[in-house]
């Protein structure tokens, strides 16, 4: 613009853009960093520090643009390492019940239905399912599934699903999960959210009623918190030196239920390969083909190997077959019962699936099955026993027997 005659009116450029955008009184142009929340140093998340607006400009009722960034204003004390634009949204409620019978080693899951689940499709429903894992352990091994409910977001499904070979000590250290997931046909399923249970919370023989919210996974902390990092670090290092010392960093594979007893009579051990349980599955069909092979060790003349049947597409098989090994009870002492679950392949070497020590140099449980079988002749013991992906090295010599 010119005024007189070689004279020039200056304009600045906020003023220019004002005019140009919003005609009227002049206002100040708000900046693109005024989109974004940022949490500032001052218990408010202000104090002239990191995060602070710019100085003197009053914020511009723009509601347009800041809506479709998802934007709160510094006012609004929003965090840097908060929830995304899911933190209003009810993800939904689950029904359920849990009983842990001491007797059969069994977690019976009764899920009963889900209210206000998250919208997930299109037409504002979602097709939905729950699945179940045990943790520690492996999910592939002890995952359990419902059926999928359509187009609902108040599915009923008043489903049982049972963990057989659950021990005292799964109890006590154990954690169900249970994930609510929608099922779609033509891509991934996707996640709505999840409850964790500790097992310790759980009385033997008596059911308890839940009827709690959904939860997100929680996000991991912000790596400005360096406290809350070392605090990680510190319980990583203690779970892993826990780990050490037991079997924790042994990928779980499922259960077997195995039967011992000495018979005084016939002057032998009586094995007994009852049924395995929630194995890991082998085949591009979600199933495996599972056996089990059973060594006495030392085994000089190779002659201590016994097989069950192969039971067809099943994480769950019943073989209910005994075998017998004559043998003096003073020299099973020093023997080890190996028992491993493979699952079979026709042309090609058998998949191994886990296996299971028993004997004096055994650990835990599979120790106390060996020892109580040999002090009480005569008496048959069944003790669930967790299959371990540590494979015993004379049984990796024969994988396709």
């Amino acid at each position: 613009m010119r005024g007189r005659r070689g004279d020039r009116m200056t304009i600045n450029i906020q003023e220019h853009m004002a005019i140009n955008v919003c005609p009227g009184p002049i206002r100040p142009i708000r900046q693109i960093s005024d989109y974004f929340p940022r949490r500032g140093p001052g218990p408010e998340g202000g104090g002239g520090g990191f995060g602070e607006g710019p100085t003197g400009l009053a914020p511009l009722a723009l509601g347009p643009p800041a809506t479709l960034l998802g934007a709160t204003t510094p006012e609004e004390g929003a965090e840097v390492d908060s929830y995304d634009s899911d933190d209003t949204t009810a993800l939904g409620m689950l029904e359920f019940d849990l009983l842990y019978d001491q007797a059969s080693c069994t977690l019976h899951c009764s899920i009963l239905r889900a209210k206000g689940l998250k919208p997930m499709d299109f037409n504002g429903l979602a097709d939905p399912y729950v699945k179940l894992h045990l943790l520690p352990g492996a999910c592939k091994a002890n995952k359990l599934k419902t059926k999928t409910q359509r187009n609902t977001l108040n599915p009923v499904w008043n489903e049982d699903l049972t963990y057989s070979g659950i021990t005292e000590d799964d109890i006590t250290h154990k954690v169900l999960r249970i994930s609510v997931c929608d099922e779609d046909k033509l891509s991934h399923n996707e996640f709505i959210g999840e409850i964790r249970v500790p097992l310790r919370r759980l009385k033997p023989s008596q059911k308890k009623h839940f009827n709690i919210c959904l939860e997100r996974q929680a996000p991991l902390a912000s790596p400005s918190s360096m406290s809350a990092a070392l605090r990680g670090i510190s319980c990583y290092l203690k779970e892993l030196e826990q780990a050490e010392q037991g079997l924790g960093l042994l990928e779980e594979r499922g259960r077997i239920l195995l039967s011992l007893s000495y018979s005084s009579q016939r002057r032998g051990l009586l094995v007994g390969i009852m049924r395995c349980a929630h194995l890991a599955a082998m085949d591009v069909n979600g199933y495996s083909d599972p056996y089990v092979k059973t060594y006495l060790r030392p085994d000089v003349d190779k002659k201590s190997k016994h097989k069950t049947c192969v039971k067809k597409k099943t994480l769950n098989p019943e073989f209910n077959e005994e075998f017998f090994y004559e043998m003096e009870l003073s020299a099973l002492a020093t023997k080890t019962l190996e028992v491993t679950v493979w699952d079979y392949d026709i042309g090609k070497s058998n998949d191994f699936i886990g296996g299971v020590s028993l004997g004096p140099g055994a650990r835990g449980e599979a120790r106390k099955h060996w020892s109580d079988s040999l002090r009480q002749p005569d008496t048959t013991l069944e003790r669930w026993h967790t299959l371990t992906s540590e494979l015993p090295p004379a049984a990796g010599a024969l994988p396709s027997a």
